[in-house]
């Protein structure tokens, strides 16, 4: 992605150099989302020609928003944080405006169309474990397995099931001890905590609860560990 776009101002050759301004943009491809912060660093370098006036400004248009970049002390490194929320990409544009010497102030976009940056999911819950500790209801402890998706502003929990851990007879059983109470497809809005309720006839079981999603890709079906027993004692 780390291309250069160039402008030049001018017909004879050794004016275009002068005037020209280059925006090369240092953002990496992909970020993996962080709905904690909501906030991604963009990064571009500027090169200028000698009729070129400081300072130079640069802005992100990508978002429909104008965001500006900081430079730094050289005027050459440009920074800014981006919040973006609930999106699994965003697009990214510089709008780069200068002043020549003596001439009218220049702008140009850079590139001429958007380029799209990708927000990779973060993972989801990995393990659970369920405390048994206190007496059943209606012959079974229940317990949820929560989940959050940071890439979408709603997303489908389409389907769920359990496996067993293994195909050993013991996590055979152990599975068959569990079974998931709610009612699906489940909606689940960006950045909230979404449970499952699942239910052991067992005070001590385990197995995979493997859930079906509406995110494309590797986040299409996760599996998360899940585990009841007694909370140990203090």
């Amino acid at each position: 992605m780390r291309k250069s776009f160039r402008l030049t101002c001018g017909v004879a050759t050794l004016v275009l150099a002068g005037c020209s301004v280059q925006v090369q943009n240092n953002t990496p491809d992909k970020f993996q989302a962080n709905p904690d912060i909501g906030m991604y660093p963009i990064k571009a370098t500027v090169k200028q020609g000698a009729m070129v006036s400081q300072p130079i400004y640069l802005y992100d248009v990508g978002g429909g928003q104008k965001v500006p970049l900081k430079p730094d002390p050289t005027g050459t490194h440009f920074s800014a944080m981006l919040p973006v929320r609930c999106q699994s990409s965003f697009p990214l544009q510089y709008l780069a405006i200068w002043r020549l010497q003596g001439l009218a102030t220049k702008q140009k976009l850079f590139p001429a169309q958007p380029i799209e940056v990708e927000l990779t999911p973060p993972p989801l819950t990995q393990e659970a474990t369920i405390d048994t500790s206190g007496a059943p209801k209606k012959g079974a402890w229940e317990g949820v397995v929560k989940y959050k998706f940071s890439t979408a502003a709603n997303t489908q929990i389409t389907g769920a099931k359990i496996e067993p851990l293994s195909s050993s007879p013991a996590d055979v059983l152990s599975a068959k001890q569990i079974r998931i109470v709610s009612t699906l497809p489940i909606n689940a809005e960006c950045d909230k905590s979404t449970a499952i309720t699942l239910a052991s006839r067992a005070r001590q079981a385990q197995a995979n609860l493997v859930i079906d999603t509406s995110l494309p890709g590797k986040m299409s079906t996760w599996t998360t560990k899940v585990t009841f027993q007694p909370k140990p004692s203090a």
